[in-house]
């Protein structure tokens, strides 16, 4: 698995469970598993390492 790919994305979803997926679709499913030699292969250029993308918090009302 080329994680290190920019195509390659990892979600948790709200079960917990955690989905891989190849944005071009290139991948093998079950496994989820990249090809060897993938010809849509891109080294990331900036790192997700630590990132956590969360929900914003409600505004209150009269406030933009």
């Amino acid at each position: 698995m080329n994680a290190d790919c920019r195509h390659y994305v990892m979600q948790t979803v709200q079960s917990g469970e955690k989905l891989e997926r190849c944005r071009l679709g290139a991948n093998e499913n079950l496994p989820f598993a990249c090809p060897a030699g993938c010809l849509f292969y891109e080294p990331r250029k900036v790192s997700g390492t630590g990132w956590q993308i969360g929900r914003r918090p409600p505004t209150e009302p009269g406030q933009g």
